[in-house]
């Protein structure tokens, strides 16, 4: 019997309350959905803690929101429209290849019962999402009509005797547009994949890299604006309590070092809007079969820096882009040292 006892596996006292839980939140039954709650609630925290203290340290700034609202009013409504941005990216989709495949499929039943003429021919439509494809590929290998399929599409993307092992998904077994990567945490492939943010709990890829800049610039913002009003309160203030001004000091040097993680971040990937590039492009550049190939400082997919900076801010939110790589006549143009001539002419623009 004492055996027996023994062998048998021991319960937490947690278990009963956690398996109810469970049952009233089935989503927090997946640990990676739970990490990702618990790091959101930790980063609401950080920001309420932020501005409490703030609020509750600084006379001074009660004083001044009583003569001049609107200064507080700025900056709570920066603190909101930062969090609102926050899930509004964490809950926005990265732009999965299903969902381009499942609307090319649909445009295809479609063109099948009711065929309509259309001048792109390798586009597809799914409701309000329009699947168009990029670059001079068109036609490579001899597509032309309405009703394209999704192997098709990639086939055209794709030089030609690439076979279609290189760039089938052997986790998800998807076919694969260039520059699309299949995400271990999310378990999907995602187009034009930046990065999984543990922190957003989300995939960066094409459908919500726009959404994310966003939000670290108003991160940024916030940071930077929140770093003066606590510099202003220890200069005002300094060596009046020395508890409160050890808490405003650490904070303040906690706080100091998230914004230039931010800045070094924000900057980051402002460059890799202007040369069109994406963070796993950059790092994995050697691992990349199609990249392996061209050199270093050229940028494959950048169109320059004026339409790179239209097709990032405009020209995203209502297709998925698929975009051709370039052929070698193309590299080689890319390739050419800039002249002044070719200053002249913008032709980084």
């Amino acid at each position: 019997m004492m055996i027996a006892n023994i062998c048998r596996p021991q319960h937490s006292p947690w278990d009963q309350p956690m398996d109810r839980c469970f049952q009233i939140f089935p989503c927090l039954a997946d640990p990676g959905r739970r990490s990702s709650l618990c790091l959101k609630l930790a980063l609401v925290t950080i920001h309420v803690v932020y501005a409490g203290v703030l609020f509750l340290f600084d006379g001074d700034l009660i004083e001044k929101t009583k003569k001049e609202p609107w200064y507080t009013i700025l900056y709570l409504s920066l603190f909101v429209l930062t969090l609102i941005q926050y899930f509004a990216t964490a809950l926005s989709s990265p732009g999965y290849v299903r969902d381009a495949m499942m609307a090319v499929n649909e445009r295809n039943v479609v063109y099948r019962k009711e065929p309509e003429a259309s001048n792109q021919p390798a586009s597809s439509r799914n409701g309000s999402f329009v699947v168009s494809m990029e670059g001079n590929q068109m036609g490579r290998n001899g597509s032309g009509s309405n009703a394209t399929s999704w192997s098709k599409l990639v086939a055209d993307l794709y030089p030609i005797g690439s076979t279609i092992r290189t760039w089938t998904c052997t986790y998800c077994n998807v076919e694969q547009p260039p520059r699309a990567k299949h995400c271990h945490d999310c378990d999907k492939c995602v187009l034009q994949f930046d990065h999984h943010c543990v922190w957003l709990g989300n995939c960066i890829g094409q459908g919500n890299h726009c959404q994310f800049w966003w939000y670290l610039c108003e991160e940024t913002a916030l940071c930077l604006w929140t770093g003066v009003l606590y510099i202003t309160y220890l200069t005002a203030h300094i060596t009046r309590v020395w508890w409160k001004d050890a808490i405003t000091i650490l904070l303040l040097i906690t706080l100091s070092i998230c914004l230039i993680f931010l800045l070094l971040l924000l900057l980051f990937h402002s460059y890799l809007i202007l040369t069109n590039q994406t963070t796993y492009e950059l790092v994995r550049r050697r691992r990349i079969p199609y990249l392996r190939s061209i050199p270093e400082r050229v940028h494959p997919f950048s169109k320059g820096v004026c339409r790179n900076l239209y097709n990032f801010c405009c020209a995203r939110n209502s297709f998925y882009s698929l975009e051709a790589l370039p052929i070698s006549q193309e590299i080689e143009e890319k390739s050419r040292p800039y002249t002044c001539s070719d200053v002249m002419t913008c032709r980084c623009c």
